[in-house]
């Protein structure tokens, strides 16, 4: 097995934070910045260039409509070309402009290897953080680019299960099919019904902390049977993925 989360996901991205603060809906803009591929790889620098000359606009434009005692926290996302740079310079970005604090104590502790995945690795491979949360304070999340919405629920499952506040979500780039990231209660309440027992057992998340995209992409499944088969399909694309990289997964996180 490929390295999963082993802790529940019991808490979801709350409503009030449903609809994320985002510059682009595709990334095409982003990418074609000519500092993107430094920046991605771990180059600070590159990362401040980049989101001077792309989101500068966007971030004065929201200045006014965050909690003025907002923590600003972002997943640091080891990518398998090196750690991605953008989400950390991002929050910076944000704490000087838009005020609050920035956090540099919740960190991602697993990596998950999401470039490149397809909706199934992803929820299969689920990140885990760990950090100190600052009890009834509002956090807004921070991150380059969203697709399913898994990291950005992870943190916030991390953030609220320590008695934090999501307040917000600012992102560059919501790719995600479904822009809002909290999911139709019809559509959980179906899956609920399907599945009453292997959404838990297979991936460790409550159905009702599933995002809009999660939840849409597993109800397109019409038995439990079909997504166990999905899931051990997609543990053999990620090792296959991985080692053309590569990238051996160690024995340990096998599960």
């Amino acid at each position: 097995m490929p390295p999963t989360s082993t802790s529940l996901r019991e808490y979801g991205i709350p409503i009030s934070a449903s609809e994320p603060f985002s510059l682009f809906e595709h990334d095409t803009d982003l990418k074609k910045h000519n500092c993107y591929q430094s920046a991605k790889a771990g180059d600070e620098q590159a990362a401040f260039i980049l989101l001077k000359e792309l989101a500068l606009p966007f971030l004065i434009g929201i200045k006014g409509k965050l909690p003025r005692d907002a923590i600003f926290v972002a997943p640091f996302a080891r990518e398998s070309g090196g750690d991605n740079a953008i989400p950390q310079v991002l929050a910076t970005f944000c704490q000087s402009i838009l005020g609050g604090e920035l956090d540099n104590g919740i960190v991602q502790v697993t990596r998950v290897f999401h470039t490149g995945a397809d909706p199934m690795e992803r929820l299969t491979m689920r990140p885990e953080f760990e950090g100190k949360v600052m009890s009834q304070r509002p956090y807004v999340l921070v991150d380059d680019v969203t697709n399913m919405g898994g990291t950005l629920a992870e943190l916030a499952n991390h953030i609220q299960r320590h008695s934090g506040i999501v307040a917000a979500i600012i992102v560059l780039v919501n790719a995600g099919r479904l822009k809002r990231l909290a999911p139709d209660k019809t559509i959980i309440g179906k899956l609920e019904r399907r599945y009453p027992n292997e959404i838990i057992n297979l991936f460790h998340i409550c159905p009702h902390a599933l995002t809009a995209n999660e939840a849409q992409y597993l109800i397109g499944f019409k038995t439990a049977d079909e997504i166990r088969n999905r899931r051990t399909k997609a543990t053999e694309e990620i090792h296959r993925r991985l080692r053309s990289k590569g990238i051996e997964l160690a024995a340990d996180n096998n599960g």
